[in-house]
């Protein structure tokens, strides 16, 4: 069965779309089999593995409102892909219409799981009827934080987020650590914040931190992970650290 991992955080550009593509390119690298999901309208996943979203006429969009199997939508780039794009903004409403809206996404991945080492849910930046979907269907989430106050402030949203899962869909969630990004080793303040994070609210900082630079944006512009773009870059090889980390706790 696959291992089914969310990246979730409601506050927007702290790198989680960068980190559920960089470490889905990184265990694809160790041979594993990889889906990546998109669960965000503005497809930045999507985008970022080489495809356009406006142009795709089947979504998770299909797969969420319309049962499509999740076998007909999955294209193939660095790993599998499950693709996004604005078509599913309509879906919020239309699943809270639904009766057991929150495992819509859960229900689907039941047909695929055996074929996957590795399920990497990519949540949109809010803690709406998608994030609650990506949570429901995952066993584990990872939050990617950029090291500064504002993104500090919003884990504890998160994690409260999370306790309400566990209670209502998905009592076995665990909360596998946090993600330090955008971190810029030269401030004081990034030092401080990542240094407080872990402790005030009891969560494992996942280590190396992802330092800034422009290749990742760079990266996405040319559809291809960090890793496929600059296979040698800290970047690409701090993900592979992190990646080895996931299957490796004491690595």
């Amino acid at each position: 069965m696959s291992r089914i991992i969310a990246f979730a955080n409601q506050k927007g550009g702290v790198a989680k779309t960068t980190s559920t593509v960089s470490i889905s390119a990184a265990l694809a690298e160790r041979d594993r089999r990889v889906l990546a999901i998109d669960l965000d309208p503005q497809g930045a996943l999507t985008y970022s593995l080489g495809m356009d979203p406006d142009s795709l006429d089947e979504t998770v969009n299909d797969v969420l409102v319309r049962r499509l199997p999740v076998e007909k939508v999955i294209a193939s780039r660095e790993v599998d892909v499950l693709p996004a794009n604005i078509d599913l903004a309509g879906a919020e409403a239309i699943l809270l219409a639904k009766t057991g809206r929150e495992y819509a996404l859960q229900r689907a991945l039941r047909d695929v799981s055996g074929a996957y080492d590795y399920i990497l849910i990519d949540c949109p930046p809010s803690l709406g009827i998608l994030t609650i979907n990506g949570l429901t269907a995952a066993e584990e989430v990872l939050v990617p934080l950029q090291c500064e106050a504002l993104s500090h402030r919003g884990v504890g949203q998160l994690l409260e987020t999370v306790g309400d899962i566990r209670h209502f869909t998905n009592p076995s969630l665990e909360v596998t650590g946090l993600i330090p990004t955008l971190y810029d080793g030269r401030s004081r303040h990034a030092r401080e914040v990542l240094a407080d994070v872990g402790a005030r609210y009891s969560v494992r900082v996942l280590e190396p931190p992802v330092r800034k630079s422009i290749r990742f944006a760079e990266a996405t512009q040319a559809g291809r992970s960090i890793l496929s773009y600059a296979p040698t870059h800290p970047g690409a090889e701090a993900y592979r650290q992190l990646a080895a980390r996931l299957e490796d706790p004491a690595s």
